[in-house]
């Protein structure tokens, strides 16, 4: 038994054409049993590197099932963004029709439906008017008719005094030809938007194209939007003073290219230049 363990096998290369050796080697069964083990682990560990990495998509038997999970899990959350973007907007509407009728207003905080104490008598500074239920189709991405805002300028409001919201540089003009119904100014990161004058926060919540926003509706059927921002400091149906903070500048949103505010006033339903009324840098 031990001389056939032990039996050596002589390995010789010669050259073709002299039958010269080039070299010799000899090996033992239990050697060559080694080395043939060696060789398998080492074919067997690259073959687990390459199911794992490079070639996991044909060998993986759980490569499909994380891939789907991972695609399930990113369909679930656009379709919660989804939901409270709706939820928000319905609620924004409700409100709307709320400050028509003199009801109540209801917070659009999530997990909440509680409605909140306003003083009706600021609230009945803005007049019931089909302009108001105009500004509602905005929300809803309604086109509208360039041609019926072209004759308001800085004029209807010449007697009226705007805070700027920030300081900082406009990199995005208004062009109602290409939908952008106001401005884009980049400023400081952290830095306070203020409300331009005095006025009802109407809408804060957050929207999966704008992110957060908060609207504010002031007196002459003029309504304020600041979009985009990182932190809203105010909630539905508060009072606010022009000049106050009412939220933090960001990046929010679907919509953005970048930390900045998005600027936008309505006057009787009709977008306006905002830079027409007020002073970024």
């Amino acid at each position: 038994m031990n001389n056939w363990i032990e039996k050596k096998f002589l390995f010789v290369i010669r050259r073709k054409e002299d039958f010269s050796v080039i070299t010799s080697f000899s090996i033992t069964k239990v050697s060559l049993g080694l080395l043939l083990i060696l060789f398998l682990m080492v074919c067997f560990t690259i073959s687990l590197i390459l199911a794992k990495t490079l070639l996991s998509q044909w060998f993986d038997p759980a490569y499909t099932e994380t891939e789907n999970t991972l695609k399930i899990y990113a369909l679930s959350e656009t379709v919660d963004s989804l939901l409270m973007e709706v939820q928000a907007k319905d609620t924004y509407l409700q409100n709307i029709k709320g400050i028509i009728a003199g009801e109540d207003l209801v917070d659009t905080r999530p997990d909440t439906a509680v409605p909140l104490e306003v003083n009706r008598a600021e609230i009945d500074l803005y007049k019931t008017s089909e302009a108001t239920r105009q500004i509602i189709e905005e929300f809803e991405s309604l086109p509208l008719d360039e041609s019926s805002f072209m004759g308001i300028t800085s004029s209807s409001f010449s007697d009226a005094y705007f805070f700027p919201p920030l300081k900082g540089v406009v990199t995005g003009g208004f062009d109602p030809a290409k939908n952008h119904f106001g401005v884009d100014v980049v400023s400081a990161e952290n830095e306070p938007v203020k409300s331009i004058a005095d006025g009802t926060v109407v809408f804060a919540s957050w929207t999966l194209e704008t992110g957060y926003v908060v609207t504010i509706q002031h007196s002459n059927e003029l309504i304020s939007i600041y979009k985009h921002n990182s932190v809203l400091l105010k909630n539905l149906g508060d009072l606010v003073k022009g000049g106050e903070i009412v939220s933090i500048i960001g990046n929010t949103g679907e919509q953005t290219t970048g930390q900045h505010l998005h600027m936008e006033l309505w006057y009787k339903g009709n977008p306006l230049n905002p830079q027409e009324f007020i002073t970024f840098d």
